[in-house]
């Protein structure tokens, strides 16, 4: 037994050494991010501008109002958005799931297109008292609306299986899919404009006391499945084994649910439908430290911020002084991958 566990040693530390890559790695994307932009910064200057917060400099005021909330959003979104994916992944046992399966981004998409249409008329009342975090909180509200209807109609007494979970997925978003063409169609031209630079995603416009509570639930979503860890291990060995091994696998996937719906809602709600970043990031960190959630976990939710903050700085910079909406640059990456992916799955399997 000991020499057994000896013999896992240097592949923990690697996954220990690649985890501490990985960090830094984020720590010098960060500092890339505060100092590229349509105004340069000197890192000398920046770690200055970081340490005096009373200045007056333009400087300081771009680094301090725009780029620092921004870049904690794209942080917090990408590892939420991370977390998720690898929760997602190992509840569906596949690893092409996403958390857009279960409704989330269908659900934030209807609350958030509703509360832009509908503002004027028959939600004045709820524009008129949220102001600007109308549409962030109508995405939310809409977000858990669909997914409750969905753990709902998945949930029967005691049963919560993946397969009912996934056709209740699939029905809900069709209806939610229908519900949005309608209110694109009676939108007016400002209305479309606002809702279709909204599904595209953008990080901009975003300060700290509006990202605050979006960053409070998005980190503790991220602890709690970053705890699931060893009963997610256990569960990729099927239900019945992970019964018998004393996991409650229905509040497994429960907890799994709720959890990814909170955590990835609160994301969409500020930032809009950001693709791929759930499917992609745990997928190439599982191909690279493989499945065990204990590593995988905290991998995937340093490489989606750093993946989103990245993408953010292409988004950014690309075409100044104009801005690329960010879900486009994660879709242009994770289009071409995800073609990869079933490339590889259907040669695998002799197709």
């Amino acid at each position: 037994m000991l020499a057994l566990s000896q013999s896992f040693m240097p592949a923990q530390s690697v996954k220990r050494l690649f985890l501490i890559g990985l960090l830094c790695l984020c720590m010098v994307v960060c500092l890339t991010a505060l100092a590229t932009g349509g105004v340069n910064i000197a890192f000398s200057q920046l770690i200055h501008i970081l340490n005096n917060v009373g200045s007056d400099s333009l400087q300081h005021a771009v680094i301090w109002e725009i780029r620092l909330p921004r870049l904690l959003l794209a942080m917090a979104v990408g590892a939420g958005l991370g977390a998720s994916g690898a929760a997602m992944q190992a509840i569906f046992r596949n690893p092409l799931a996403d958390p857009g399966l279960i409704g989330i981004t269908s659900g934030a998409a209807l609350g958030a297109i509703a509360t832009i249409v509908l503002g004027n008329t028959l939600l004045s009342s709820f524009s008129d008292t949220y102001g600007i975090y109308a549409v962030p909180i109508g995405a939310f509200l809409g977000c858990l609306i669909i997914c409750a209807m969905i753990y709902r109609l998945s949930s029967q007494g005691n049963q919560f299986t993946i397969i009912s979970l996934l056709l209740a997925g699939i029905a809900v978003n069709a209806i939610v899919g229908a519900l949005i063409g309608i209110l694109t169609l009676i939108s007016t031209d400002a209305e479309l404009r606002d809702l279709t630079f909204w599904s595209m995603g953008s990080l901009a416009g975003n300060s700290f006391e509006m990202i605050l509570p979006s960053l409070i639930i998005i980190c503790i979503c991220c602890v709690l499945l970053t705890k699931m860890a060893k009963p997610l291990n256990i569960y990729l060995l099927g239900e019945q084994q992970a019964k018998h091994l004393g996991v409650n696998v229905v509040a497994l996937k429960k907890k799994a649910f709720i959890y990814t719906a909170l955590c990835t809602g609160s994301a969409v709600a500020l930032t809009g439908m950001i693709g791929f970043v759930g499917f992609i990031v745990p997928h190439i960190m599982r191909l690279i430290m493989g499945p065990d959630h204990r590593y995988l976990m905290p991998a995937s939710i340093l490489g989606g911020a750093i993946l989103l903050s990245l993408a953010d700085i292409l988004a950014r910079t690309l075409i100044l002084p104009s801005e690329l909406p960010i879900g486009l640059i994660t879709s242009a990456i994770g289009g071409p991958f995800f073609l990869v992916m079933l490339l590889k799955t259907y040669k695998s399997r002799g197709f």
